[in-house]
Protein backbone atom coordinates (compact mmCIF):
# COMPACT_ATOMS: atom_id res chain seq x y z
CA UNK A 1 0.00 0.00 0.00
CA UNK A 2 1.59 3.70 -0.85
CA UNK A 3 2.42 6.56 2.01
CA UNK A 4 -0.40 8.39 0.23
CA UNK A 5 -3.11 5.94 0.45
CA UNK A 6 -2.63 5.47 3.83
CA UNK A 7 -2.01 9.36 4.78
CA UNK A 8 -5.72 9.41 3.12
CA UNK A 9 -7.41 6.37 5.10
CA UNK A 10 -5.96 8.45 8.40
CA UNK A 11 -7.53 11.30 6.82
CA UNK A 12 -10.99 10.11 6.10
CA UNK A 13 -10.69 7.96 9.38
CA UNK A 14 -10.30 11.06 11.46
CA UNK A 15 -13.05 12.92 9.37
CA UNK A 16 -15.35 10.59 9.93
CA UNK A 17 -14.63 10.64 14.31
CA UNK A 18 -14.97 14.37 14.08
CA UNK A 19 -18.27 14.50 12.16
CA UNK A 20 -19.27 11.80 14.75
CA UNK A 21 -18.17 14.05 17.48
CA UNK A 22 -20.08 17.11 16.00
CA UNK A 23 -23.13 15.11 15.56
CA UNK A 24 -22.47 13.92 19.44
CA UNK A 25 -22.04 17.22 20.80
CA UNK A 26 -25.42 18.91 18.41
CA UNK A 27 -23.60 20.79 16.51
CA UNK A 28 -24.07 19.05 13.73
CA UNK A 29 -27.54 17.87 12.48
CA UNK A 30 -27.92 14.53 11.08
CA UNK A 31 -29.17 15.35 7.46
CA UNK A 32 -26.20 17.25 6.73
CA UNK A 33 -23.79 14.94 8.27
CA UNK A 34 -25.35 12.68 5.72
CA UNK A 35 -23.65 14.54 3.02
CA UNK A 36 -20.44 14.77 4.68
CA UNK A 37 -19.66 10.77 5.61
CA UNK A 38 -21.26 9.73 1.93
CA UNK A 39 -18.40 12.03 0.44
CA UNK A 40 -15.90 10.90 3.01
CA UNK A 41 -16.64 7.13 2.24
CA UNK A 42 -16.23 7.94 -1.66
CA UNK A 43 -12.86 8.96 -1.38
CA UNK A 44 -12.20 5.58 1.04
CA UNK A 45 -13.62 3.42 -1.80
CA UNK A 46 -10.68 5.13 -4.00
CA UNK A 47 -8.45 5.91 -1.31
CA UNK A 48 -8.49 1.33 -1.49
CA UNK A 49 -9.17 1.04 -5.31
CA UNK A 50 -6.51 2.96 -6.13
CA UNK A 51 -7.41 2.42 -10.01
CA UNK A 52 -10.92 2.78 -9.34
CA UNK A 53 -10.76 6.43 -10.93
CA UNK A 54 -9.54 5.25 -13.81
CA UNK A 55 -12.02 2.71 -14.37
CA UNK A 56 -14.89 4.52 -13.57
CA UNK A 57 -13.49 7.20 -16.01
CA UNK A 58 -13.85 4.93 -18.48
CA UNK A 59 -16.90 3.67 -17.96
CA UNK A 60 -18.20 7.15 -17.93
CA UNK A 61 -16.47 7.94 -21.09
CA UNK A 62 -14.39 10.89 -19.42
CA UNK A 63 -10.47 11.01 -20.89
CA UNK A 64 -9.12 12.17 -17.85
CA UNK A 65 -9.44 10.40 -14.52
CA UNK A 66 -9.05 13.72 -12.40
CA UNK A 67 -11.62 15.42 -14.44
CA UNK A 68 -13.93 13.28 -13.61
CA UNK A 69 -13.77 14.08 -9.41
CA UNK A 70 -14.04 17.68 -10.77
CA UNK A 71 -17.21 17.30 -12.18
CA UNK A 72 -18.30 14.74 -9.43
CA UNK A 73 -17.38 17.07 -6.76
CA UNK A 74 -18.66 20.35 -8.84
CA UNK A 75 -22.62 18.81 -9.39
CA UNK A 76 -22.50 17.67 -5.71
CA UNK A 77 -21.50 20.75 -4.88
CA UNK A 78 -24.17 22.39 -6.62
CA UNK A 79 -26.70 20.19 -5.42
CA UNK A 80 -25.81 20.74 -1.80
CA UNK A 81 -26.29 24.66 -2.41
CA UNK A 82 -29.12 23.84 -4.03
CA UNK A 83 -30.90 22.47 -0.85
CA UNK A 84 -29.27 24.86 1.33
CA UNK A 85 -31.00 27.77 -0.82
CA UNK A 86 -34.60 25.65 0.19
CA UNK A 87 -33.79 25.43 3.53
CA UNK A 88 -32.94 29.12 4.24
CA UNK A 89 -35.76 30.26 1.95
CA UNK A 90 -38.06 27.62 4.20
CA UNK A 91 -36.52 29.49 6.86
CA UNK A 92 -36.69 33.14 5.91
CA UNK A 93 -40.97 32.37 5.52
CA UNK A 94 -41.15 30.51 8.56
CA UNK A 95 -39.18 33.50 10.89
CA UNK A 96 -41.60 35.84 8.95
CA UNK A 97 -44.57 33.95 9.87
CA UNK A 98 -43.24 33.83 13.26
CA UNK A 99 -43.04 37.56 13.18
CA UNK A 100 -46.56 38.36 11.97
CA UNK A 101 -47.82 36.07 14.76
CA UNK A 102 -45.91 37.68 17.15
CA UNK A 103 -47.25 41.17 16.31
CA UNK A 104 -50.55 39.54 16.02
CA UNK A 105 -50.24 38.47 19.43
CA UNK A 106 -48.68 41.64 20.89
CA UNK A 107 -51.21 43.71 19.33
CA UNK A 108 -54.26 41.67 21.11
CA UNK A 109 -52.46 41.66 24.26
CA UNK A 110 -52.62 45.82 24.49
CA UNK A 111 -56.38 45.63 23.57
CA UNK A 112 -56.46 42.90 26.74
CA UNK A 113 -54.52 45.58 28.53
CA UNK A 114 -56.06 48.61 27.59
CA UNK A 115 -59.82 46.75 28.47
CA UNK A 116 -58.92 46.12 32.28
Amino acid sequence: MAKIQIITIIANVLFLYYISRLIIKGKLREEYAIVWVICTLFLMVFAFWRNGLEVMARLTGVYEAPNLVFTGFIFAILIYLLHLSVVASKLYNDNKKLAQEVSLLKEEFKKHLDNK
